[in-house]
């Protein structure tokens, strides 16, 4: 059974690590080709395609990114787009394709699954939202970056008397934030889930100041928001107003806003930190590939037992096939007793 592979939404580390699994197995176990796909959707609409073989992913287990390359493509912004795919997969002749991606790439993988294409969908996000797994790869990379990140600003605040404000990712859920920001040390956390009041996090910093120390960290995810209620906008902070092919807004700013009112209204020097898309790149850590691995192979296990329309997931220490509507139901979301353990760090 000849397999597409194709990459789709952001990069993330681990991506190189999962094709290397998938490609392995099918050429030694399963004996059948395997297909990459150049810029997810993009290349399966305009038919880029490359033999993927033991040569081509020699010595891509640590590096990030994606050696298929990835786009934001969204076919159905595209005049026949669907059926354009379903053609040169025939033209190809693909038998079933492999998605991996966020909930954009998955959704798409959805609507091929109902038209009876075969497809198997992996979970790619670093954000950490998709539901029905525990943990997608490149996530434990994008903690760890933040967490170097935190304990090495740790350093200036104190020598400077500053509160720093680092800024990470995370458009409706605050994984990376909450996480990143327990393991460094973080006296106050901002996620999406929980929209915040300025006044607020004044008197946690004031308090703090007060009784331990004469600096502060700050960790906001760049989704959160502030209170309706609030005397500060309580919209997404945007970059710019321009949409992405799945409507998406480009998210950025928060943590300039908040710095500049933490210090307007305390007279304390604040600056921010905007990781961006550091927390994408660079080598990933081994827990992202040996899950990354584990996704590939299985992967190729649903494959062959002809279990398409699912994603491969991560539950508890096993790694199981789940229908894609159930991965896409809703955005998994930090909830209200993880974040009462952050709380209690609080200044």
């Amino acid at each position: 059974m000849r397999r597409g592979l194709l990459t789709g939404g952001g990069d993330c580390p681990g991506l190189n690590a999962l094709i290397r699994a998938l490609v392995r197995r099918a050429i030694k176990d399963d004996r059948c080709e395997v297909i990459g796909i150049l810029e997810g959707w993009l290349g399966m609409i305009e038919g880029k395609y490359i033999a993927l073989d033991r040569l081509k992913i020699a010595g891509i287990l640590h590096r990030g990114g994606t050696i298929l390359k990835t786009s934001r493509t969204n076919p159905l912004k595209i005049e026949n787009g669907i059926e354009k795919i379903i053609e040169n997969m025939r033209k190809a002749r693909i038998d079933v394709l492999v998605a991996v991606g966020g909930e954009d790439t998955l959704g798409i993988a959805k609507i091929l699954a109902d038209r009876g294409i075969k497809v198997v969908g992996v979970p790619k996000t670093i954000d950490n939202d998709l539901s029905g797994t525990d943990y997608t790869f490149g996530f434990d990379t994008a903690v760890n970056i933040a967490m170097e990140a935190i304990d090495r600003v740790h350093t200036t605040a104190e020598s400077h008397n500053r509160v720093l404000v680092v800024e990470v990712m995370g458009r409706h859920s605050g994984w990376i934030a909450i996480e990143s920001g327990i393991a460094g040390g973080a006296d106050v956390i901002l996620i999406p889930e929980k929209p915040f009041d300025v006044e607020s996090v004044c008197r946690i910093i004031r308090r703090r100041h007060e009784t331990v120390n004469d600096f502060s960290i700050v960790v906001v995810a760049e989704g959160a928001k502030f209170m309706v209620d609030s005397d500060v906008d309580g919209s997404f902070i945007l970059q710019d107003l321009e949409k992405d092919d799945f409507g998406h807004v480009r998210l950025g700013g928060i943590g300039n806003i908040l710095a500049r009112e933490i210090e307007k209204r305390m007279g304390i020097e604040s600056r921010v930190v905007i990781l961006g898309h550091i927390q994408r790149g660079g080598t990933p850590t081994a827990f992202d590939r040996v899950l990354a691995t584990r996704f590939g192979v299985e992967a190729a296990e649903l494959i062959n037992r002809g279990e398409f329309g699912k994603m491969v997931a991560l539950q508890g220490n096993k790694i199981v096939g789940i229908p894609l509507e159930e991965a896409l139901a809703q955005t998994k979301t930090v909830s209200e007793d993880f974040y009462k353990v952050a709380e209690v760090f609080f200044g």
